[in-house]
């Protein structure tokens, strides 16, 4: 297959693409909504699904009419997802395995996440082998997804122009980040359906992906 046919370059999501971390946010979130007598439910996890943290915390804060500082709210939430974590990693559906895939063929990764870099090295530290080139985590950009700079500064860190690279997302908030920075997307769906769109192919699973099926879908995604 020729070499042009691949991306330079995959960037990857974390929560909800690479790893199944959905239910352990809804759980935080849950707990913080609990101790201000107010409810929360799937519905409004699912609308947070891609956005910063300081964007998330900032909408928690306004709906639970909260004292605390949105910095207060984003650590309470990242501890908790965190000690889950410790406890168990989920790996969504072939993800671990074609980050293998990608890493034996030479080509460029990087983890481009909202979660807070701490988590972020975490999950990369727990991959079970040298998984990424770069983290670009939620506090490390100005302006988190849907604005185009996290996907913009991964690829300049990279050195891969971003027609070069192929982002991984599972929400419509990420897939505007990547899209709105050039980046060919592939759509993996999650708790959010995820329609079509200009430079964006649309699948169920990782699993069963190989660097030729990849190699395809990267062209079709044009």
């Amino acid at each position: 297959m020729p070499e042009s046919n691949l991306p330079l370059a995959v960037l990857w999501d974390m929560d909800g693409t690479l790893i199944d971390s959905e239910p352990y946010w809804h759980e935080s979130e849950v707990a913080l909504a609990a101790e201000h007598n107010a409810d929360w439910t799937s519905s409004d996890s699912h609308a947070l699904i891609g956005k910063s943290l300081y964007d998330s915390s900032a909408i928690m804060k306004n709906r639970f009419d909260s004292e605390l500082h949105p910095h207060e709210i984003i650590d309470r939430l990242t501890n908790h997802v965190v000690a889950r974590l410790e406890a168990q990693i989920i790996w969504r559906p072939g993800a671990r395995e074609l980050l293998m895939k990608l890493r034996e063929a030479g080509i460029k990764t990087a983890l481009v996440t909202m979660s807070m870099r701490r988590m972020a090295l975490a999950v990369a530290n727990s991959v079970g082998f040298n998984a990424f080139d770069l983290v670009v985590a939620g506090d490390d950009v100005n302006f988190g997804k849907p604005h185009p700079e996290p996907y913009q500064k991964a690829a300049e860190q990279l050195g891969i122009a971003v027609e070069h690279c192929l982002a991984f997302e599972d929400s419509p908030t990420g897939l505007a980040s990547a899209e709105a920075a050039g980046i060919r997307t592939l759509a993996i769906e999650n708790l959010v359906s995820l329609p079509p769109a200009p430079n964006r192919t649309v699948i169920k699973t990782l699993d069963g992906v190989t660097i030729e099926r990849l190699a395809r879908l990267f062209e079709e995604s044009k």
